[in-house]
């Protein structure tokens, strides 16, 4: 099979409005609804860009794509991660507004149509994110992400932060301008490449962030992506959150809410770790992460939990396999 050719937009065509700036990487199967979901929007004035990371499934991506030749403008690069495949997009793109959209993620029809009306409202934001529904494997069919990680109060660098505010990156619609203005994507971190730009457009940049409620997107869950993978990406906010103590102008207050929030990561990690080891029967090594995680964050529960670990450990471990089945 010939791989798709790069699209190349005529000088003279008008930049469009927005620019989908879409990476792919082991999304061959999903990649035809993400598209679809794309080109069913009610607002037109847009264009695709899709970025192959070196992906192993390359030939059944690329036969996906060849239906959409003509509609789509396609890059390959050498795998990165999704931090360079999007800024990769971010380089090409020719719109005022750029949004990202995993390959294998959905938006609903009126997903533009809405962010661009929030943007261009009277205070002129420079990003806004939306709630997005979760489908996919059993388990998380149906929750909204704002149900579990919800959005309070204004979108500022300490909110942020603490995680008072939430960002699922299909849900952003963002000017490209600050966004290059402040570097883009750091490509260094594996992932959480996305935590790291809001927090740098919202302390560097000063960037007007909002967000809306409204279910605007469909997040999938399923065994191998990151959102399905909780020690990989509560470990990824992690390096992004360490790389925030370097900063020389945090505030005394923001100081405070990085190390706590710092430590609650760590705390969140070490149950994460507690529960696998748990679940395997490898009870010295659960109780040693229960232990560390009381440490990072004490709390009672850890506490009943770690008696329980010395008194009932298979009683403690069957009742964590009833709550999980």
């Amino acid at each position: 099979m010939s791989t798709p050719a790069i699209d190349q937009t005529p000088t003279n065509q008008a930049a469009p409005a927005v620019s989908v700036i879409i990476p792919a990487y082991k999304v061959a199967p999903f990649i035809r609804e993400t598209l679809d979901s794309v080109f069913a929007q009610t607002f037109t004035d847009f264009e695709a860009i899709v970025i192959n990371d070196d992906s192993p499934d390359t030939p059944q991506l690329e036969q996906v794509l060849e239906s959409y030749s003509g509609k789509i403008i396609y890059l390959k690069q050498p795998n990165r991660g999704a931090g360079a495949a999007r800024n990769s997009g971010l380089r090409v793109a020719r719109g005022e507004y750029v949004a990202f959209l995993d390959g294998d993620d959905v938006w609903l029809p009126e997903f533009l149509a809405e962010q661009l009306k929030l943007m261009r409202s009277d205070r002129g934001y420079d990003l806004a994110y939306a709630d997005a529904i979760n489908f996919g494997e059993q388990g998380y069919y149906g929750a909204t992400n704002m149900a579990f990680n919800p959005s309070h109060g204004e979108v500022t660098f300490l909110n942020l932060l603490c995680g008072e505010c939430n960002i699922v990156t299909s849900t952003v619609l963002a000017r490209r301008e600050p966004i290059m203005r402040v570097g883009c994507f750091d490509e260094g971190f594996v992932n959480s490449q996305d935590f790291d730009l809001w927090l740098r457009l919202a302390k560097d940049a000063n960037a007007r962030i909002t967000y809306q409620q409204k279910v605007l997107a469909r997040r999938r869950i399923y065994h191998g992506s990151l959102a399905s993978d909780p020690l990989r990406s509560f470990g990824g906010e992690l390096a992004v959150l360490n790389s925030v103590r370097a900063r020389s102008d945090l505030t005394i207050e923001e100081t405070e809410a990085l190390e706590n929030t710092i430590r609650k990561r760590q705390a969140t990690v070490e149950i994460l770790k507690g529960k696998q080891e748990l679940t395997v029967g490898d009870f010295k090594k659960a109780a040693e992460s229960f232990a560390e995680a009381n440490k990072y964050w004490p709390s009672r529960k850890l506490e009943m939990v770690l008696i329980c670990m010395r008194i009932a450990p298979r009683v403690l471990q069957r009742v964590y396999q009833m709550r999980r089945d």
